[in-house]
């Protein structure tokens, strides 16, 4: 009788080992459907994504939509804190000076040699291709800092909408500019006050730059399925960029690449397959005369204005870029999709210029970089602000720019 007591406990024990390791193994599914996200259920975070895409998460790393917003830090600012290149003066006597100091990075105004306020980097906007500026937090709202850097000129500059003869702190910045250089930010109210409307931020939840689900749309339930069935390789529970409509996809790119708009909801909560009269109170207006538009960030009615899009019914935004990967500078690579189109073009200048000269190039006639009127920056030894040079998607020929690019190549 003491044998089986002594038998059946030693059944019992074996039976609650196998219980407790059984429940210990299931815990990576449960990570895996339990994953947080601050932007709530379904989205999972771009590390996730790695796992599977890891060629795809490291060539995405190196583009500017990745680096459209950033924590502020010395590698990821792009001007100079180093003495003799770390101010900008508005007059002799008047300058802001940029500061490493010990609890932080910061613009510091000075009148007379004497400070007289000093504001830290709170965040990084603009990937630093052309240019960046920075913002700060003053309890829940954020604010422009008054000196922006531009990678053109190599130095620190005004920043754009604020006087050039005085230092100013005081441009409120509202929740637009986060949706287009970032990935989230948490809106926590909006009041009006006075005749302006002002956004509170929850400044412990955002996610800087443009990540994987900005694009694709939450895919925690992607992750999910892929991660308990791994033989399954047709992709489940995520829109495919492919099975878009031109429409679909057009709406996906123009979210930011379309101007200024007032919404009606947040484009964060914006959606592959979503149309963009849910998000914006008036309609984006597309073809005819599209040429008096400004070159900063209209682009997606600027190409839609072009014969290239008129004429075609599959070119949209992605037949020329490739979002994953860094080739902005790359004028081969997209002379090439061009002439995927257009290899029969004859050109009358043809024998002016080297072999190959136009088919390695043909973005800098027919796409210029032309001034944008809405972005502009003064250097401190300039009378007039500088504009800021955006290349058009206004496909069309460009007699001036020819011109040049033919002097430029003979």
């Amino acid at each position: 009788m003491k044998q089986y007591k002594h038998s059946a406990g030693i059944i019992v024990i074996i039976i609650l080992v196998i219980v407790t390791l059984s429940q210990c193994l299931s815990v990576p599914e449960q990570k895996t459907v339990a994953a947080a996200d601050m932007r709530g259920a379904g989205y999972i975070g771009s590390a996730a994504c790695a796992n599977c895409h890891q060629d795809i998460h490291d060539s995405y790393l190196a583009t500017a939509h990745r680096h459209t917003s950033a924590s502020p830090s010395p590698a990821t600012i792009k001007g100079s804190f180093e003495p003799g290149k770390n101010s900008f003066h508005y007059r002799p006597n008047v300058k802001v000076v940029m500061e490493q100091r010990s609890n932080g990075l910061f613009q510091v105004a000075y009148m007379d040699e004497v400070e007289k306020q000093a504001i830290p980097f709170g965040v990084v906007m603009g990937s630093g291709r052309k240019a960046q500026t920075y913002l700060y937090w003053y309890d829940d709202n954020v604010f422009q800092l008054p000196i922006s850097y531009s990678v053109w000129a190599r130095n620190w500059v005004n920043s754009p909408s604020y006087p050039a003869d005085k230092v100013r702190f005081d441009r409120l910045i509202n929740i637009g500019c986060f949706e287009c250089h970032g990935s989230y930010i948490e809106r926590k109210g909006t009041q009006e006050e006075g005749n302006r409307l002002v956004d509170y931020f929850d400044k412990t939840k955002v996610i800087y730059g443009m990540d994987c689900e900005r694009c694709h749309g939450p895919a925690a339930a992607h992750v999910d399925f892929h991660t308990t069935h791994p033989q399954e390789k047709q992709a489940q529970h995520i829109a495919i960029y492919k099975k878009l409509s031109r429409q679909q996809q057009a709406d996906l790119c123009a979210q930011c690449h379309s101007g200024g708009h007032t919404s009606r909801n947040s484009i964060f909560y914006f959606k592959p397959g979503d149309s963009l009269a849910q998000y914006f109170s008036s309609p984006i207006i597309t073809g005819g005369n599209v040429s008096q538009l400004d070159v900063h960030g209209n682009q997606y009615q600027l190409l839609s204005g072009s014969e290239c899009f008129i004429k075609s019914n599959v070119l949209t935004c992605t037949s020329c870029h490739n979002t994953h990967v860094s080739e902005r500078e790359n004028m081969a690579v997209f002379s090439q999709r061009c002439m995927s189109c257009h290899s029969s073009i004859a050109h009358s200048f043809d024998k002016q210029l080297p072999a190959n000269a136009i088919t390695s190039n043909c973005i800098d006639c027919h796409m210029p970089a032309l001034p944008s009127r809405a972005i502009t920056m003064k250097k401190e030894d300039k009378a007039e602000a500088d504009p800021n040079l955006v290349r058009t998607h206004l496909i069309k020929v460009y007699p001036e720019a020819t011109l040049q690019f033919i002097r430029d190549n003979k």
